[in-house]
């Protein structure tokens, strides 16, 4: 809901919980024309970090920029960092690493704000601080001025960047209601929560704060008949049943119980985040990350594959995605390893035990694996959890625990493109744009030593093929060789030879992990890349193929099929010709075929089964 207007401190106050706006000492700046308000908004909405060239192009002109984009961007933030000189403040917009940073403090912008009160409201609730949660609550809720840049929505960009402020501006309120009702103030939420309820029908937490105020309001017949909407509507769009605890709330209301069970903070507070920890220093991948929101907030994809290469990223970008996921799984979301740490596949047996232990299912005996799998995809599939299977082997070890329905979602990691899991939607995962590998590099080692030799950082993202597992190894070696200017590093990398090694920092390494990708392929698939190594460059053509490989075009083709497949070889987006397609090989994939090729060349030169 929203909350009555707050007064603007003394000083500089931007908001975006509403109409973009700029104040200084309570006079609004003047914020020019439409795409140069919307460049503020991008630097706001992202406010303290870098936003790339790209990313705000992008928000500008969507998929058409004219060919002038990038000095009419210029010229945006020439003029925003004018009319912030005026404000005293001309120090706060700057360039650095590809991109614009705009430097605000907590208290200057409404999102922060909202933020800082929000993350103490909920602290203090998980502290039983009842009354301290629902006024911190309030206060950032009263934030709230209507939905946010939505003058600036032409932009899709900008109109996904407030979609992400509605979801937490709704996680919020829910917060506050249930702290509200924990104080008994039922009908003070009973009177509130129905805007939400019509604009957000299937969200199963905000329906049981709004069961809870009608039921704790007298109003039984009306929380009743809240629960039965939402399960007809549940039936009817998504062929679902209401998750086990609201339906134990909706029994418990029908028979009149004193005390309604709270399908609410008890629930939801205990629902259960096994991820890893988030990098604090990650980078990038703004197009990954809300295509894997869309697809898996949706509902509608219930099974998504991110595939690549070794070292480009796939686990640190989906346990960013899960993290961000949090409001629409509130049954949790689940973290399991499908490898053990020397890199081979771990039985199915053993990933299923710790799978029906974190449900709380009886231990599956050996003999019985079927039925304990049964019995986990039955607990999954009434349960909107999110579970992420990291490292996957092979499409058998996913296919076992995927439920046929319900409102959970299954997100897989893998090298290969697991052509036979039906029903999956696979998002590719690239190297790093030029611009994100530099920001990375710049965390690492510091942008001034970047800025003071721009010539040999690009040098060595470059020879690491801005593969994320290589900027960072290269990023933490020179984080620590404080002596070692960037010249001498990036000749270093220039030597095949030595370049895997010389990507290492403590138990950070690029040729293990290469290595280790290795032993997963066939003998065939193996003798393939060696070949392949021979070549000059990673990216080739068919007829390339055939003569390093001196076999014929059709086996040629069938055999860099075979490697697509199993995720080290890239082929053309768009369909193509296999004649005039090209073909490329992973940076550090091509230096290890090299490396291998080189070692094995006096072997028979037969052609590879």
């Amino acid at each position: 809901m929203e909350g009555p207007h707050t007064q603007h401190p003394a000083g500089l106050w931007f908001s975006i919980l509403g109409p973009l706006t700029a104040d200084h000492d309570g006079r609004a700046l003047p914020l020019g024309p439409l795409k140069q308000r919307q460049v503020l908004a991008m630097l706001l909405c992202r406010a303290n970090h870098p936003v790339s060239v790209g990313t705000l192009t992008e928000a500008l002109w969507d998929a058409a920029p004219p060919r002038t984009a990038r000095k009419n961007l210029q010229v945006y933030v020439s003029t925003l960092r004018s009319i912030l000189a005026e404000a005293g403040a001309d120090d706060r917009l700057s360039h650095r690493n590809g991109g614009y940073h705009l430097r605000i403090g907590a208290d200057e912008l409404d999102t922060l704000r909202f933020a800082e009160l929000a993350r103490a409201g909920r602290e203090a609730a998980g502290q039983g601080s009842f009354a301290t949660a629902a006024r911190l609550l309030r206060g950032a809720l009263d934030l709230w001025q209507s939905p946010p840049l939505a003058e600036l929505s032409c932009s899709p960009v900008l109109a996904a960047e407030a979609e992400r402020l509605g979801a937490r501006h709704l996680q919020t309120y829910e917060d506050w209601a249930e702290a509200e009702l924990r104080l008994g103030n039922a009908a003070e939420v009973a009177g509130s929560i129905a805007e939400l309820t019509e604009r957000h029908p299937l969200r199963e937490r905000l329906i049981a704060a709004q069961m809870n105020a009608l039921y704790a309001s007298g109003r039984q017949s009306e929380a009743l008949a809240v629960f039965d909407a939402l399960r007809q509507r549940l039936a009817a769009e998504l062929g679902l049943e209401p998750s086990p605890p609201l339906s134990a709330l909706y029994r418990s209301i029908l028979a009149g119980d004193r005390l309604a069970p709270a399908a609410d903070t008890a629930v939801r507070g205990r629902a259960r985040c096994l991820l890893p920890g988030d990098l604090p220093d990650f980078t990038g991948r703004e197009r990954q990350v809300a295509e894997l929101n869309a697809l898996l907030a949706g509902g509608r994809n219930r099974l998504v594959a991110l595939t690549g290469p070794v070292g480009i990223g796939k686990t640190t970008l989906a346990v960013r995605a899960a993290h961000r996921l949090a409001a629409h799984f509130p049954d949790g979301r689940l973290f399991v390893r499908l490898r053990d740490e020397e890199g081979r596949p771990r039985p199915a047996g053993e990933v299923l035990a710790e799978l029906t232990r974190l449900a709380g299912l009886p231990a599956p005996a050996p003999d019985r694996a079927q039925e304990a799998a049964a019995a986990w995809r039955e607990w999954l599939s009434h349960r909107r959890v999110l579970l992420v299977l990291d490292d996957v082997p092979r499409e058998s070890a996913v296919r076992p625990l995927v439920p046929d329905s319900g409102a959970a979602a299954v997100l897989v990691t893998a090298r290969s493109r697991l052509a036979g899991l039906a029903g999956a939607h696979r998002v590719d995962v690239p190297p790093f744009s030029r611009g994100e590998a530099l920001e990375l590099l710049s965390r690492l080692i510091g942008p001034d030593r970047v800025a003071a030799d721009p010539a040999s950082a690009e040098r060595i993202l470059a020879t690491a093929g801005r593969v994320p597992l290589a900027v960072r190894a290269a990023g933490l070696k020179l984080a620590v060789l404080r002596h070692l200017p960037l010249r001498e590093f990036a000749g270093r990398l220039t030597d095949p030879g030595s370049l895997l090694d010389e990507l290492t920092a403590g138990d950070v390494g690029v040729r293990s992990r290469v290595a280790q990708s290795w032993r997963d392929l066939s003998d065939a698939d193996g003798a393939v890349l060696r070949r392949l190594g021979s070549l000059p460059e990673p990216v080739f053509t068919l007829h390339q193929a055939t003569t390093a490989l001196e076999c014929d075009g059709a086996t040629a083709r069938r055999r860099l099929e075979s490697l697509i497949d199993a995720g080290v070889l890239s082929a053309p987006e768009h369909e193509v010709t296999s004649h005039a397609a090209l073909y490329e090989l992973p940076r550090l994939t091509h230096v290890y075929a090299a490396t291998s090729c080189a070692h094995t060349a006096s072997e028979p030169s037969a052609a590879p089964g």
